[in-house]
C-alpha cells in the first residue's frame, strides 16, 4: 500500500471530527422501492457537462457515460482513480472540487463522504429507485449495481461437498497454501471491514493472522485469482460473483472455475455495491442529477447486467440467469454505510502482514 494513500485516507477519516470543530462510499413495497422510474421533467432541461470521479475501472464503465451522453447530450468528464483515493481527495478539494458526482466502486468510500457532510441529499424520485438497503438512511448516496463476495474454486480439484460453509473455515489445514486473495483491492479491504464490524476487532485479527498462517497467496487483482483457480495453481480464491462470468463469456463454459455462496449470515457473503452521490459543491446539480438517475434507468440497469455481470438494484431488470437471485442471498446483517472505516482496515491489514 502507498504510503501516500494511507495518508490520504487517515486525512479523510480525520475530516468528520474537523467539520464537527469547525461548525462547518425483493424488490417491494415494503422496502421502498418504485414501481416506475421516475424521469426529468422537460421543464428542467439538464445539460452542459459534468465532472466524475470515478472509482470504477475506464475499461468497465467508459461505454455507459458515453452511451448517457449521446443520450442526453451533457458531456461527462471523467477522473479515474483508485476509489480511496478519490475519495480523500474529494474531501481534501472541498467546496473546491471540481468534481459533480462520486462514482464509487464500493460503499465504504461512500459512507467515509457521507460522513464528511459532502454529498447533497438526493430526491426520492431517484432514491426510492432502489431497496433501502441498497442506499443511504439520509439519502446522500443511492447504489446502482451490486456484487456479492464468492468463493470461486476449481471444480476438478475440489468437489462440492468439501467446499467450505464460511470463510472462517479457510484457516484449516485442509487449505494451508490452497487460497487465493487480493490483499490491495478496494472490495477485499470492504470484506475485511465487514468482517471487523460482524466479528470484532479481536476476530478479525485472529482470522487475517490465521489466514497468513496458512500460506494463504496473494495476487494483484481479482482477475488474476480466477485465472489461478483455473490453472490449478490455488484451488479457492476470495472473489466478487462477476469476474467468473467474463472469463466464461471470452473462453467458454469449459472454464476450470465456478463460484461458491457461503452459508447466510457468513461474512463471506457479504453484498457490496458500487454506488454515486453528488457533491454540494456541484458546478451542475440538476446535470449530475441526471447522471445518477440515468444510471438507475433500464439502459444502465441492463449494461450492469448484461454487461458486467452484476446485479441490477433499480426494479425491473433480471439479473444474469446463471446468478442466484439477490433476493435468494442471505448476507449478513450490516449496514453498507458501517464499511466506512477504510483507515482501520489498513492499519488492520498492516499489522497482521497482510499488508507491507
Amino acid at each position: 500500500m502507498k504510503l501516500s494513500r494511507f495518508l490520504l485516507l487517515a486525512a479523510l477519516a480525520a475530516l468528520p471530527l474537523l467539520a464537527v470543530a469547525c461548525g462547518g462510499d425483493d424488490d417491494d413495497a415494503d422496502n421502498g422501492a418504485a414501481t416506475t422510474p421516475a424521469t426529468i421533467t422537460a421543464t428542467e432541461k439538464p445539460s452542459g457537462s459534468i465532472t466524475v470521479y470515478s472509482g470504477r475501472g475506464e475499461s468497465l464503465v467508459k461505454p455507459l457515460f458515453e452511451q448517457f451522453t449521446k443520450d442526453t447530450g451533457i458531456a461527462v468528464k471523467v477522473k479515474y482513480g483508485d476509489t480511496a483515493e478519490l475519495a480523500a481527495l474529494i474531501a481534501e478539494e472541498g467546496s473546491k472540487s471540481p468534481a459533480d458526482v462520486f462514482f464509487a466502486q464500493d460503499a465504504g468510500a461512500l459512507g467515509a463522504l457521507k460522513a464528511t457532510g459532502a454529498f447533497e441529499a438526493l430526491p426520492a424520485s431517484i432514491t426510492n429507485l432502489v431497496p433501502v438497503t441498497y442506499r443511504a438512511d439520509d439519502n446522500s448516496w443511492v447504489g446502482v449495481s451490486g456484487r456479492a463476495r464468492v468463493i470461486v474454486y476449481n471444480p476438478d480439484l475440489v468437489t462440492a461437498d468439501k467446499l467450505p460453509n464460511s470463510v472462517k473455515d479457510l484457516t484449516a489445514d485442509a487449505w494451508k497454501g490452497k487460497v487465493g486473495w487480493a490483499s490491495t483491492n478496494a472490495s477485499f479491504q470492504a470484506f475485511v471491514t465487514g468482517l471487523r464490524q460482524l466479528e470484532g476487532e479481536d476476530g478479525a485479527k485472529a482470522w487475517l493472522e490465521g489466514m497468513v498462517k496458512n500460506d494463504v497467496k496473494n495476487y494483484k487483482d481479482n482477475k488474476a485469482i480466477v485465472s489461478a483457480v483455473a490453472a490449478g495453481e490455488i484451488q479457492l480464491g476470495l472473489v466478487n460473483h462477476y469476474y467468473l462470468y467474463g472469463f466464461l463469456k471470452d473462453q467458454g463454459e469449459g472454464f476450470k472455475a465456478r463460484n461458491h455462496y457461503t452459508a447466510a449470515g457468513d461474512p463471506g457473503s457479504l453484498v457490496n455495491l458500487a454506488g454515486a452521490g453528488i457533491l454540494k459543491s456541484a458546478p451542475n446539480q440538476l446535470a449530475a442529477r441526471a447522471f445518477v438517475q440515468y444510471l438507475l434507468g433500464q439502459a444502465a440497469q441492463e449494461y450492469f447486467s448484461e454487461q458486467t455481470f452484476e446485479y441490477p438494484l433499480a426494479d425491473g431488470v433480471p439479473a444474469d440467469s446463471r446468478l442466484r437471485p439477490l433476493a435468494e442471498l442471505q448476507p449478513p446483517d450490516l449496514d453498507l454505510s458501517d464499511l466506512q472505516d477504510l483507515q482501520g482496515t489498513l492499519a488492520l491489514l498492516r499489522s497482521t502482514g497482510v499488508l507491507s
